[in-house]
């Protein structure tokens, strides 16, 4: 894991942090800070599974911090699937199926450094799944105070662009107004993983270049649809939106 000291206090809600730096002292945000370099080396395969991780001792005298904060780094870790802690055995990687991929933290983790390419398939395959679905139901049962929602997300994509923070915020507002339009609760519950979906495929195909092409127009239609109450339209549109995305990704990969 090299040397790297754990400094600067994590966006623990945000799933990502600066690490570097000596830390200053324990706090809330520090075991977040810790919890992302973890999460972040799994992800990225320099922690493959079966992997014992660093003992407590030796990994908090690594860092320069605390051991009560690295206790808690595991602790969310091992609440999201990656890993196990047993007396004496340490803390073992767990196999990649019973990771919770969809978990936001665990979802920027994997694209902090060079995403899996399967995985970003994975992505859009799941995203072709349900978002066309949801699409169908959103415009058979949205109500007027959805349709104002995903209307004021579209104003602000095309006000802000998604090459900006504020632009992809309201990208995956649009999103998740689209699953809460269903109102189908366990649809619903999935709003924070495909924004979170959205919100990092989006930013990785802008790593390198601009985005190929301005993909709101491709929100609009599916805004009409469901607006119109045109559940075959709005799946549909739904449907080339998520493709045209994959597309872009591919060529964001290639580039």
């Amino acid at each position: 894991m090299g040397n790297t000291k754990v400094g600067h206090e994590a966006d623990e809600d945000e799933g990502q942090a600066p690490v570097p730096t000596k830390a200053r002292g324990p706090g809330r945000r520090l075991h977040g800070a810790v919890a992302h370099k973890l999460g972040t080396a799994i992800l990225s395969g320099e922690y493959a599974p079966g992997d014992t991780l660093s003992g407590e001792v030796a990994f908090a005298e690594e860092l320069e911090i605390s051991r009560s904060a690295y206790r808690e780094a595991v602790q969310v870790l091992t609440a999201k699937g990656l890993v196990e802690s047993r007396p004496k055995a340490g803390t073992r990687v767990l196999p990649r199926n019973r990771w919770n991929l969809l978990d936001p933290d665990v979802l920027a983790w994997a694209f902090a450094g060079e995403p899996d390419i399967e995985f970003i398939r994975n992505l859009f395959e799941l995203r072709a799944i349900v978002e066309p679905a949801a699409a169908r139901l959103a415009a058979e049962r949205r109500d007027k105070s959805d349709i104002k929602i995903m209307k004021e997300a579209l104003a602000a994509m095309r006000r802000h662009t998604l090459a900006t923070d504020a632009g992809r915020a309201a990208d995956r507002d649009f999103h998740n107004a689209i699953l809460r339009a269903t109102h189908n609760d366990a649809l619903m519950a999935l709003t924070a993983s495909i924004g979170a979906a959205v919100n990092w495929t989006t930013q990785f195909k802008q790593r390198s270049r601009a985005l190929p092409r301005n993909p709101i127009p491709d929100h609009a239609r599916v805004y009409d649809a469901i607006a119109a109450g045109d559940g075959e339209a709005a799946s549909a549109a739904m449907r080339v939106l998520i493709d045209l995305a994959l597309e872009d990704t591919r060529s964001a990969i290639k580039s």
